[in-house]
């Protein structure tokens, strides 16, 4: 076997040590704030502040009743503690103003949280209270979504910094497709096909066999 070829292990420790391309971006970078998710990330906070300011308070003054809805059951008839009303199953329940004092306090806390994070440009932590104010649905009701959205959105944008460099969709699949045409044009300079290609181009000399030697060939005799 000739000294330049490579060994299986050689090859597979090779492919593994490979490293993955470094970004551009700094860790600062990654886990700060730029000036347009501090923007969005100050207007969850207000979001969430005006959910206290106009709709917590009025449930603090006085009880509250709210209404629900269920369906029928098979046979007929609504479910246990629900009144038919114009045919349609209803339930009316009465809250206390201490009821809400919990959800209040959770609230102004997150999107305190929110607000300051956004200030000091920490994003992990505009992040976790955007994702803990969506997940409280049963306190914060379909207003959660937006706050879902911030904490994806700000994730989304951390991950294409830390792997490209660019936070945008646009500038990060660019960079995506640059990477793409280096690894092909690596790929298929090293791999053994193209090199089996080029040997198979190259002129084949075929060595010559020496004349025989008249001294010591026997002479071939005709046979009939």
């Amino acid at each position: 076997m000739p000294d330049n070829d490579h060994s299986p292990d050689a090859t597979k420790s090779r492919r593994f040590s490979r490293q993955r391309p470094a970004s551009t971006a700094t860790r600062q970078a990654v886990l700060g704030l730029d000036d347009l998710e501090r923007k969005f990330s100050f207007a969850g906070a207000g979001v969430a502040l005006l959910f206290v300011a106009f709709y917590i308070p009025e449930r603090l003054v006085k009880n509250t009743s709210i209404t629900t809805t269920a369906t029928k059951l098979t046979s007929g008839k609504c479910p246990n503690g629900y009144d038919l009303v114009k045919s349609v199953c209803s339930k009316t329940t009465i809250y206390h103003p201490s009821y809400w004092i919990l959800s209040f306090a959770f609230i102004v806390v997150m999107g305190l949280a929110v607000g300051t994070f956004a200030y000091l440009r920490k994003r992990a932590g505009v992040i976790v209270a955007s994702f803990m104010m969506g997940l409280a649905s049963g306190i914060v009701g379909t207003a959660g979504i937006v706050f879902l959205a911030l904490g994806a959105w700000l994730s989304v944008r951390a991950f294409r910094l830390s792997k490209y460099g660019d936070p945008t969709f646009k500038g990060s699949n660019i960079k995506a497709r640059e990477r793409a045409l280096e690894r092909r044009a690596s790929r298929g300079a090293s791999s053994p096909r193209t090199r089996s290609k080029k040997s198979s181009t190259s002129p084949v000399t075929t060595a010559r066999t020496p004349a025989p030697s008249k001294r010591y060939t026997p002479k071939k005799t005709n046979r009939r």
